[in-house]
């Protein structure tokens, strides 16, 4: 299962993002680190299922809505020069090893300082933020190279060691091949054995590019200042109001309203039960969600899964005639995969076995065998035969 993690300095609105999306208990409160210890839950992806276009009777999906779980981690808040040390700085950049993508929150409303004190809204510019997580995960692994990078400078002089390869091996934990690290130095424009620090530092830039991609969600964006949200729509910023969604979600627990993770509306069903203030709040968010879409976090983790980390769905059945497993369960499961990944792929995500056993792979929407070097598609219904049980 893939991991996403929230990221973001003190007071940005990370932990009531980290609830909305997850509906697990976090503490959350107006002072700086209020996160010390990493929070975990999982959150979903969502996918239209493919049982609405086939007929099929799904009981794995909402209104033919598929939820896929996804990890989700709250780490502690980051302020500056996090890579030396300073504040839970090490704990949380130590946190991160964890992810496969960053969710970046931004206090959109501008309120905070680049420490998370609060200020007059709009007068901190949300931008500045944006920057300042990227450099200080850039230096961070620029610390760890440069620790290392001596003795990987003396290996490279003998004929039997790679430079590439010792550098994987350093970034171990955060999943880098050495093909990745060929990328990074083509990408920075460098020569790894004859590099400077300004050119290992941009080097390291381009290991985070690859390694841990990072996209900058605007929360708060009901209290933006117009100007403000003038600019941050300028530069492309994605935008969320987590408490709208998480006062959304309780509200639809509660009978209250009808409201899907991902709407763009939602609908009151009680009115005459709600009070003015609630009423008001409702009205509020609604605000945003005509503007935006709906209240930007389920949008937020779409956009990390599809764009960011180019995933697609696909559903394994062991029937192609009754797209079921063996006890006819319709649609049993959904995996995210790569794009480019072949129904031997698939094969190793539903169990090691499987995926060692592979014969062959039957489309179950033509009933057609599908090569094992077959690049599927997203929703794509797939049969696996195997010599594995």
């Amino acid at each position: 299962m893939i991991t996403l993690a929230l990221a973001g300095k003190p007071n940005c609105g990370k932990t009531t993002f980290f609830r909305a999306a997850t509906m697990a208990h976090a503490e959350i409160a107006n002072y700086p680190f209020t996160t010390i210890d990493a929070n975990f839950g999982v959150a979903y992806f969502r996918a239209e299922c493919p049982c609405r276009n086939l007929s099929l009777p799904c009981k794995k999906c909402v209104g033919g809505a598929r939820f896929i779980p996804v990890n989700m981690i709250d780490v502690a808040g980051l302020v500056p020069d996090a890579h030396k040390g300073r504040g839970l700085g090490n704990q949380f950049l130590d946190n991160l090893r964890q992810a496969d993508a960053i969710i970046h929150i931004v206090d959109a409303s501008g309120a905070t300082d680049s420490e998370g004190n609060p200020v007059e809204p709009g007068s901190h510019n949300p931008l500045d933020d944006v920057a300042f997580l990227r450099y200080e995960m850039n230096m961070w692994v620029y610390g760890i190279l440069d620790k290392h990078w001596a003795r990987l400078q003396r290996q490279a002089q003998t004929k039997t060691h790679s430079v590439h390869t010792g550098i994987a091996e350093v970034f171990a934990g955060l999943g880098i091949s050495p093909e990745d690290v060929r990328d990074a130095e083509v990408s920075a424009g460098i020569d790894l054995v004859h590099a400077d620090e300004d050119g290992l530092k941009s080097f390291c830039r381009e290991i985070v590019e690859i390694s841990k991609p990072m996209v900058a969600i605007g929360n708060k964006v009901d209290q933006a200042p117009a100007g403000l949200l003038a600019t941050l729509e300028q530069s492309g910023m994605i935008f969320a109001s987590a408490a709208g969604e998480l006062a959304l979600r309780n509200a639809a627990n509660a009978g209250m309203v009808t409201y899907l993770p991902g709407d763009p509306t939602f609908s009151i069903n009680r009115e005459d039960e709600l009070s003015q203030a609630q009423k008001a709040g409702l009205e509020k968010i609604a605000a945003v969600m005509n503007r935006f879409g709906g209240t930007g976090v389920q949008q937020a983790i779409n956009h990390t899964v599809r764009e960011l980390l180019g995933l697609i769905v696909v559903y394994p059945v062991e029937d192609e005639n009754k797209f079921s497993d063996s006890r006819g369960e319709v649609l049993p499961d959904a995996f995210l995969l790569k794009k480019g990944s072949t129904p031997r792929d698939l094969a190793y995500q539903v169990h090691t076995d499987i995926g060692k056993g592979f014969l062959y792979a039957i489309d179950a929407r033509t009933k057609m065998r599908v090569k094992d070097t077959h690049e599927l598609s997203d929703g794509d219904i797939i049969r696996i035969v195997s010599t594995a049980k």
